[in-house]
């Protein structure tokens, strides 16, 4: 299975402000709202890239993520602790996927997501 960059995250402590911040910077528009509260999707104005989103954070810091496509996402969290990295976020779904995020050994936060 190809690992493509499928989902990409902006997790800030004021998404409305981040959100204008983009806007104003890149011409990026809120396109949908997503499950979530204050979560929103971004249309970048092309429609091969991968989905980007803004939302409140998940963590106690600000966060900019990709997400990498997988199979089972529990399985590569677990494999990315055995080659020394964390599960910074565990996994668990939503409505059509399941997702979750891991620091490598030296730190980078990295997602990795499955449709279902």
């Amino acid at each position: 299975m190809a690992h493509p960059v499928v989902h990409t995250e902006i997790r800030s402590a004021d998404p409305d402000k981040t959100r204008e911040f983009f806007a104003d910077l890149f011409g990026w528009k809120v396109a949908s709202e997503g499950e979530f509260p204050g979560y929103t999707f971004i249309d970048t104005g092309t429609p091969d890239g991968p989905y980007v989103a803004i939302g409140p954070r998940q963590s106690t810091e600000d966060e900019v993520l990709f997400f990498v496509a997988v199979t089972d996402v529990a399985a590569t969290l677990e494999r990315a602790e055995q080659l020394g990295g964390r599960i910074v976020q565990p996994a668990q779904q939503v409505p059509g996927t399941s997702f979750g995020v891991f620091a490598d050994a030296q730190g980078h936060k990295i997602g990795v997501a499955a449709t279902q």
